[in-house]
């Protein structure tokens, strides 16, 4: 077997989206924000990504169940096995986290590490965690049940996934955004496992993002644009088969999803540095502080969605908290006396 050489084209589209992901780079090194911030905004990127990126796999939870589970709340209604993938998405990434600051190398072992956290326990365990499959696997539409893709056969798959290692690791003059997203295409095609593929390659590119320096504090997740349109998704990486191996297609539909998360990113942190400055400038207290960042989330705010911010503070006291940004003109108020909105004066 030959050598792994992806074979692609650098587009203008590829060229923008590394500019602005550049860009965002560059502006949360240099941003001040809040310890504090971006471990709020860290947690629920982790927990957004292992309920995506579980989500395109087929479990049925909701974003607010996966919430509920991540903060350790009980969530009777879910299917266990729908929890268990779930919460094997955190157990993965600790290991992953552990990986990165020892410092090692990205092996084949580790990534079959990274697979049996992944799926340990799932599914009667019929995804052998952390092994090669030994037969071939097919890639079925779940809907009309068609084969959709016939992987490499069962014998090919070492040979394949020690030339996908070696690349990963040979200092070829790809920008780091781009051999991510050639990681992830390459795992899923290979397709080494018999379950938990996906997951794991997306795994794979963020770990392949955060070694070469582009963890952007942690706070996005890859997967959440892939979920928001799973066709869009899966015609991606589709084009590569249908265009002879070609990866260009795919790699600029991967820049732009990282392009799109980092944006929101960025307009988030942005959003915290003007809340700073108006907290301190205006002597607010930590209270009013949630309440502006509800507001510069939501664009508005009611006396009832304050109280379901601080479910245990007395309704008088949250009333007086929106009656001083009032007076310090930092809102304007709308509406009938207890029907009142609040938004930020532009």
């Amino acid at each position: 077997m030959d050598k792994f050489i992806p074979k692609f084209t650098i587009t203008n589209r590829m060229t923008a989206a590394i500019t602005q992901i550049e860009r965002v780079r560059g502006f949360l090194d240099a941003a001040k924000l809040s310890k504090e911030w971006i471990e709020d905004i860290g947690n629920e990127a982790l927990m957004k990504e292992a309920h995506h990126t579980t989500h395109i796999e087929g479990t049925q939870l909701t974003l607010d169940q996966a919430e509920r589970l991540w903060n350790g709340k009980p969530v009777p209604e879910a299917d266990p096995e729908d929890v268990r993938e779930l919460l094997n998405y955190r157990s993965a990434f600790e290991f992953v986290s552990e990986s990165l600051n020892n410092g090692d190398p990205i092996t084949e072992s580790l990534i079959r590490e990274i697979h049996h956290h992944l799926v340990a326990g799932v599914r009667g365990g019929k995804a052998t965690p952390g092994k090669y499959r030994q037969i071939q696997n097919y890639v079925v539409n779940s809907i009309t049940g068609k084969v959709i893709y016939t992987p490499p056969s069962a014998l090919d798959v070492p040979i394949m996934m020690s030339e996908l290692v070696q690349w990963l690791n040979s200092n070829n003059e790809i920008h780091p955004v781009i051999a991510s997203g050639i990681a992830q295409f390459q795992l899923v095609h290979i397709h080494p496992f018999l379950d938990g593929n996906g997951r794991t390659s997306r795994l794979l590119s963020t770990l392949c993002l955060y070694k070469a320096g582009y963890d952007f504090k942690r706070l996005f997740s890859i997967s959440e644009y892939y979920d928001r349109d799973r066709p869009t998704f899966y015609k991606s990486i589709q084009s590569v088969r249908e265009s002879n191996m070609d990866m260009t297609e795919w790699l600029d539909y991967f820049t732009t999803g990282l392009e799109t998360q980092m944006i929101e990113v960025k307009k988030q942190g942005e959003q915290v540095i003007q809340r700073d400055i108006l907290i301190s400038k205006n002597g607010l207290n930590k209270r009013q502080g949630k309440a502006l960042e509800y507001l510069f989330q939501q664009g508005k705010i009611t006396i009832q969605d304050y109280q379901s911010l601080f479910p245990k503070v007395n309704r008088r006291t949250l009333q007086r908290d929106l009656k001083f940004m009032l007076d310090k003109e930092l809102l304007i108020s709308k509406g009938e006396t207890n029907q009142l909105e609040y938004q930020l004066r532009k």
